[in-house]
């Protein structure tokens, strides 16, 4: 049994469905798994709601240390307002929500006072370090960061220098319909892409991304949520990873395929510019379809960037953050709080 300090963890209901594959939910798996190792003893408590993560935090006994997920954090301003006063709240920021296009006034209301709430903010880059401050959301002397790791991988082999592959929740930051505009202007069709996610968040766009997907005449696989094996074989029979992402503050799919060796064209959003910088990958702007066209065009055609790229993204493996480290980042942010 652990002796050491303790800490309450709240986390979106369904942290471990393999339905409701995220980025957010990866990273909270790990640091829950990791924060033991390194002396804690950890409660986590999944919530559904404002009422659930509400009542979590009345729970807590006086001068208690939570963890909480910046989704269940959204979810209860109130509370957290509430509580703020007798318990030491850390929030685990794993994104902007006003910088998203399509936030609510009533979404990025909710995000200010949480964050106002906290007596510490982890997040999980640099870049939303820096956003959240640019945008006064919250002192920068209150944030660590702690970027996400990787789990050691074998490269692929991927069957063909055209296999392309884009991992995410089908949505409208994810900016899959910008990667098929990009498709439809190639001047070859030797390529295939599959393109992975969930489609349940944001159901509208997931069903038009899949009636366009469907004119590419099989060239374009959705295959919905993929469990850790198929994900593994996703990587591992492709050439390329694609993150057209309109919106990305770091991007767990491009962690899993910087430890493969993968290389990744990407949108220059967010953090995608910090998890590329050791090599291997192309940056275009995002939301420019043109742009990630001549990009693709350019991996196709030119065996000389593929090769450059492949040697640059092999050898910045050696370079990546481990999930331990994230975990000793995450624990020395509870430590101080």
């Amino acid at each position: 049994m652990t002796s050491g300090p303790s800490v309450r963890f709240l986390v979106p209901e369904g942290v471990d469905d393999p339905r409701r594959v995220s980025g957010g939910n990866v990273y909270d798996r790990h640091i829950r798994d990791g924060l033991p190792a390194r002396g804690w003893a950890v409660e986590t408590l999944e919530v559904a709601d404002a009422g659930d993560a509400a009542s979590a935090l009345r729970r807590a006994p006086d001068d208690a240390l939570a963890l909480v997920d910046g989704l269940v954090a959204g979810w209860a301003p109130d509370a957290l307002e509430e509580e703020a006063s007798r318990l030491r709240v850390v929030l685990l920021a794993h994104m902007v929500v006003a910088a998203f296009p399509d936030t609510t006034d009533a979404a990025a209301d909710a995000e200010r006072r949480a964050l106002a709430a906290a007596r510490t903010v982890v997040t999980t880059s640099r870049w939303t370090a820096g956003e959240l401050s640019r945008r006064g959301l919250t002192d920068p002397a209150r944030i660590r960061v702690a970027v996400p790791g990787v789990n050691e991988a074998d490269p692929g082999s991927p069957h063909s220098d055209n296999d392309l592959l884009c991992v995410g929740v089908l949505a409208p930051h994810k900016g899959q319909d910008t990667l098929l505009d990009a498709l439809a202007r190639l001047p070859t069709q030797d390529w295939t892409c599959t393109i992975a996610g969930s489609s349940e968040p944001s159901p509208e766009f997931a069903a038009t991304i899949a009636r366009r997907a469907a004119a590419f005449d099989g060239r374009v696989r959705l295959t919905g949520v993929l469990d850790h094996d198929g994900l593994a074989e996703a990587y591992g029979r492709s050439a390329l990873l694609v993150a057209p992402s309109r919106v990305e503050s770091w991007g767990i799919a491009i962690a899993d395929a910087r430890a493969r060796g993968l290389p990744v064209i990407g949108a220059a959003a967010g953090g995608i510019p910090d998890a590329l910088a050791g090599g291997g990958g192309l940056l275009v702007p995002p939301d420019d379809p043109a742009a990630l066209a001549d990009a693709l065009e350019s991996w196709m055609s030119d065996p000389q960037l593929r090769a450059r790229l492949r040697r640059e993204a092999l050898a910045s493996r050696e370079t990546l953050p481990t999930w331990s480290d994230t975990v000793a980042d995450v624990s020395r942010a509870l430590e101080a709080a």
